[in-house]
């Protein structure tokens, strides 16, 4: 399979912190690839620079075979590359019905409709709580709002950042679900997670980054049964 999404060691610092010390890794279409590692590894960094949120030292992003080194992260965006980014970050004074809508103002195509049903079909919760405030939402259905926003910009590839974090079980369950609809319907999807075992258990492949590097790789039932990713981040 080819690459979708290519990141060729990529090196960002904040400041005097190294914070990427020449990442590489790849996303193919028809993938779900996860990128784990202890808080502070670079995860969330890695997924900021891949959207242009953050300045590279070293390295290039390829997006459908292009660098995207002079695309803002709006053109990004447009052109199909979208994050949701840790924290379920949602308008808190508008609708659920308004949130969704605003994840598809750059289209101008008339599938908009469509695929807010296929949304609702995804999130039958917010179907349920269109007319709700997103504020008053709980965590686990604003994530699935947020998730839901990022439906409805018709991505190409979707980058998720830590979306089972200081949710319930059965809340991270249905996510894991929606997350494997979501790759079924033809988006790859680039996975950050802490939750090492539902992240693997879900995912073809992943990266386990310690520090800044890609310290391993592979399908990501061999990851799992690394010895040392056991231990690290499976609790055995």
């Amino acid at each position: 399979m080819s690459a979708i999404l290519e990141v060729r060691d990529l090196s960002v610092s904040y400041g005097a912190i190294v914070a990427l010390k020449g990442v590489s890794l790849s996303l193919a279409e028809g993938e779900i690839v996860t990128l784990i590692g202890a808080n502070g590894a670079g995860k969330t960094t890695t997924l900021r620079a891949i959207m242009g949120l953050v300045r590279t030292a070293g390295g290039e992003v390829l997006y459908r075979g292009a660098p995207t080194r002079s695309s803002k992260t709006h053109q990004l965006v447009r052109d199909g590359l979208v994050l949701v980014p840790e924290g379920r970050i949602v308008f808190a004074n508008l609708s659920v019905q308004e949130n969704l809508e605003m994840g598809a103002y750059a289209r101008r195509d008339g599938g908009v409709a469509a695929d807010l049903d296929r949304v609702c079909a995804l999130f039958p919760r917010l179907k349920e709580r269109r007319r709700q405030t997103a504020g008053t939402l709980s965590g686990g259905e604003q994530q699935m709002l947020a998730i839901g926003r990022a439906m409805m910009s018709g991505p190409k590839v979707l980058l998720l950042d830590e979306p089972s974090l200081g949710l319930a079980p059965i809340v991270v369950h249905a996510i894991f679900e929606a997350i494997r609809e979501i790759h079924r319907s033809g988006v790859p999807v680039l996975l950050v997670e802490q939750n090492a075992n539902a992240a693997l258990r879900h995912s073809d492949r992943a990266y386990v980054l310690e520090t800044g590097r890609v310290a391993l790789e592979g399908p990501s039932a061999e990851v799992a049964a690394n010895p040392k990713v056991k231990e690290a981040y499976l609790g055995e």
